[in-house]
């Protein structure tokens, strides 16, 4: 039949994912998200929730991709389940420290932004800014929604298995802290023991590597290498914004000397044996 010429044509597999459309879907289902918590933050002059609005929004954004993507089932299967439980993982982390205080992070960003007499105006646009950050952290998620290739490739198994390594010990390193905390005779001293002997913030470097693993699965897809754009913006958030800076810093003044010897002895990211011997 003539009108048969009218069928929509097939998308070749090296033709570019219509990855606007999808980041722009990602970038406003978070937007009320982010309002909604910044109002939450007001109330309660308390912004640890953002962590877990964060974690619950990013496994939303592969759990979403995952469905919505014409790819090969196995692609989608695979990004949503690792990104899906490694997220609502660290969500739930940051659930249960809800009602023992602000996160220090979040306590020492108060401070200094109270300080300059812009508290509430600099929180509206942090977390209008991790709105605008979903398009990006959406992209490993949504190359692989797209790939159209079946079955997994051998990146994407090698992206598998580092993603295992990473979130085992992310999770032994949060469990570690965690029963450090718990113990009231440590109440202003700093963590020495297992993984935080040879990393400041192991579970912040870990929890980057599973980005890595996230890309390496995106790689597969045509134009994967953009899948490495999410790797380095949790590189500059954790290394330069919200991650390290806030923290040391408050560390410093809470615990002064000691966490001064700390960071002389120990790698300030990834893991490596300590310095000794140092002044």
């Amino acid at each position: 039949m003539p009108g048969s010429r009218t069928r929509r044509i097939r998308r070749r597999s090296s033709d570019p994912p219509p990855l606007g459309a999808a980041a722009a879907r990602l970038g406003g289902l978070r937007e009320p998200a982010g309002d909604l918590l910044y109002l939450i933050q007001r109330h309660s002059r308390d912004a640890t929730a953002v962590d877990a609005g964060w974690g619950i929004s990013v496994a939303g954004a592969a759990i979403f991709c995952a469905v919505a993507g014409p790819g090969d089932l196995s692609h989608r299967v695979l990004i949503a389940i690792l990104a899906g439980f490694e997220n609502l993982r660290v969500a739930w982390v940051v659930v249960r420290r809800f009602g023992h205080g602000e996160d220090t992070r979040y306590r020492e960003l108060r401070e200094r932004w109270a300080a300059r007499g812009r508290e509430q105006l600099t929180f509206a646009i942090f977390y209008q800014a991790q709105a605008s950050f979903a398009p990006l952290l959406g992209i490993p998620f949504a190359l692989a929604a797209f790939n159209r290739h079946p079955g997994l490739a051998p990146i994407e198994w090698a992206g598998a298995a580092l993603w295992v390594v990473a979130v085992t010990f992310e999770t032994v390193a949060d469990r570690q802290l965690a029963a450090f905390r718990a113990d009231p005779a440590n109440r202003g001293r700093t963590m020495r023991s297992g993984l935080w002997r040879y990393s400041r913030h192991p579970n912040y470097f870990f929890q980057s590597v599973t980005w890595l693993a996230y890309a390496l699965i995106a790689t597969a897809a045509p134009f994967g290498y953009l899948g490495f754009l999410s790797v380095a913006l949790i590189l500059y958030l954790i290394v330069f914004v919200t991650g390290i800076p806030p923290i040391e810093e408050r560390a410093l003044k809470t615990r002064g000397e000691d966490f001064r010897r700390y960071q002389r002895e120990t790698s300030p990211f990834v893991p490596w044996f300590p310095r000794t011997g140092r002044l």
